[in-house]
C-alpha cells in the first residue's frame, strides 16, 4: 500500500479565495489500481501564485478529482514551476502544474537543476502560458533591452515566470543581476508596485486572463501598457525549442490592439513512482471534465486533447499512456 505524504503547511491551504478546494479524507493510502482506476487515498497538488491560472485551475482539478475518484486531493499555494518540481521530487508533493521549459530543464538537468537530471514525468500537455510584458507608460520602456536599470518585477524565486524574465533580459543583452532592478516578486505584490509606482514594468507567464493583470489594465488603463517581445523569440528557441509565438487578444485586457506575444505549453507532472492507475484516471478525468474546468477558469479552452501527449523531453507517464490509447 503507497502512503502519500501531506505536509502539515499544506493541510492549512484551502483554496477559499479560488472557491475550489479539494476535500480530505482520513484514508491515506494509495498505490496501484485496476487498469484507469484510482485507488483510495489522498494527494496534493502544486500550483502558483494565488492570483495566478494554476492556483485556479489546480483548484478546480482537485475538487474534480476529488469528486470523481476515490482520491481525495488538496491543491496548494506555491512559488510556481521550480519550486513544484523541487517539492514534487522530494516528496512534498504528488503533482505540479510547470511551465514546459522548466521542466525541460529539469529532466535535462539544466537551468536551475544544473547538473542534477530530475525524475520527473508528465500526465498530460495542458493549455500554453501567455508572457505578458507590462510597462508604465512613462518608463519609457518600448522593449525589453529598454529596461536597463529599470525597476521590474521578474516574478516569484524559483517561478517558471523568473526563468523566462530572465531568459528574455539574456536574450536582450542585459544581465538579470547587475543591469536591471530586479524584485523577485509574487503577483499580488507585483500589482501593489504597478499601482504605487514603485515598479517600471512586470513579466508574468500565466494563462489568458490572469486575473491580477485584469486589475491592473482595469485601474491604471493607459497609464500601462504592453509590449511586443517577439523579437526575442529566436534567440528563446535556441535555449529551448517549446518557445512560440502567441497573440494577447485585444478583448482580454480591453487593449487597443493584439499584443504579439511568446507563448510556452504548461504539463502537469508526477514522479516517476506515480500509480498507473491514478495516472490514467486522472488524466482520463482532465479531458472527461474539460467542460467543468473551463468554468472554473477559460484558460482550460486551450486544453487539446490533439496535443496532450506532446510533452517531449519530458516523458509522458505509462498512466498516461493507457488513458491515452497506449
Amino acid at each position: 500500500m503507497r502512503s502519500w505524504k501531506v505536509p502539515v503547511a499544506i493541510l492549512a491551504v484551502a483554496l477559499v479565495a479560488a472557491g475550489c478546494g479539494g476535500k480530505r479524507a482520513a484514508n491515506d493510502s494509495g498505490g496501484s489500481g485496476a487498469a484507469c482506476e484510482a485507488a483510495d487515498g489522498r494527494i496534493t497538488i502544486a500550483t502558483g501564485n494565488s492570483g495566478g491560472v494554476y492556483y485556479v485551475v489546480g483548484g478546480g482539478l482537485a475538487k474534480l478529482i476529488s469528486d470523481n475518484t476515490k482520491l481525495k486531493a488538496t491543491a496548494a499555494e506555491t512559488g510556481a514551476s521550480v519550486q513544484n518540481i523541487q517539492q514534487l521530487v522530494a516528496g512534498d508533493y504528488d503533482m505540479a502544474f510547470s511551465l514546459a521549459d522548466t521542466a525541460a530543464d529539469a529532466v535535462n538537468g539544466k537551468g536551475a537543476f544544473e547538473g542534477k537530471a530530475q525524475q520527473v514525468q508528465a500526465l498530460t500537455r495542458l493549455y500554453p502560458n501567455y508572457t505578458q510584458v507590462l510597462v508604465r507608460a512613462s518608463s519609457g520602456i518600448n522593449s525589453i533591452a529598454d529596461m536597463k536599470g529599470k525597476r521590474i518585477s521578474t516574478g516569484s524565486p524559483k517561478s517558471g515566470t523568473e526563468v523566462i524574465a530572465n531568459r528574455l533580459l539574456t536574450a536582450a543583452g542585459l544581465n538579470p543581476e547587475t543591469e536591471v532592478e530586479a524584485q523577485r516578486l509574487d503577483l499580488a505584490k507585483t500589482a501593489d508596485g504597478m499601482k504605487d509606482g514603485s515598479l517600471d514594468g512586470l513579466v508574468w507567464s500565466g494563462g489568458l486572463p490572469t486575473a491580477q493583470i485584469t486589475d491592473l489594465t482595469t485601474s491604471l488603463k493607459d497609464q500601462v501598457r504592453f509590449i511586443d517581445i517577439t523579437p526575442l523569440l529566436p534567440k528563446l528557441k535556441e535555449v529551448n525549442s517549446v518557445y512560440d509565438k502567441g497573440v494577447i487578444p485585444a478583448a482580454t485586457y480591453g487593449q487597443p490592439a493584439d499584443v504579439p506575444t511568446v507563448v510556452v505549453p504548461n504539463v502537469l507532472l508526477v514522479r516517476a513512482d506515480f500509480p498507473d492507475g491514478d495516472a490514467c484516471a486522472i488524466t482520463k478525468l482532465v479531458f472527461d471534465k474539460k467542460a467543468e474546468l473551463e468554468k472554473i477558469h477559460p484558460a482550460a479552452r486551450d486544453i487539446v486533447k490533439e496535443k496532450a501527449a506532446l510533452t517531449d523531453p519530458v516523458p509522458l507517464h505509462a498512466g498516461s499512456l493507457d488513458a491515452f490509447g497506449g
